[in-house]
């Protein structure tokens, strides 16, 4: 079955220094473990490709059905230095609401 993430997440971002931070909330408890299991930091780096110059970092908040993102290198030196339209980051979150992937489970 093929989902967006939209469909089944929240998500909100935005910037320390060079760093784009997204924190990608279950909709509902039976969502969590989807997310956890294919959101993956590999994937996310690969959806965002060449916008993540570093690595891209997955933290695991199962009390908050959440999952936190650190992508290195994103954000072109960061608020202060770079001429990117979103130094902070802050659309990075409706971009990976945006991903579509294949599950085996029903939603």
């Amino acid at each position: 079955m093929k989902i967006r993430l939209i469909d089944i997440a929240h998500a909100r971002s935005g910037d320390k220094g060079d760093t784009a931070n997204i924190g990608l909330i279950a909709r509902e408890e039976i969502h969590y473990p989807i997310l956890k299991k294919y959101v993956t930091a590999e994937k996310v780096k690969s959806f965002f490709g060449e916008m993540v110059k570093g690595e891209v970092e997955r933290f695991e908040l199962p009390n908050l059905g959440a999952l936190n993102f650190l992508l290195h290198g994103a954000l072109g030196g960061g608020g202060t230095k770079s001429l990117m339209i979103d130094a902070q980051g802050k659309t990075y979150a409706a971009a990976l609401l945006r991903m579509e992937f294949e599950i085996e489970e029903t939603v």
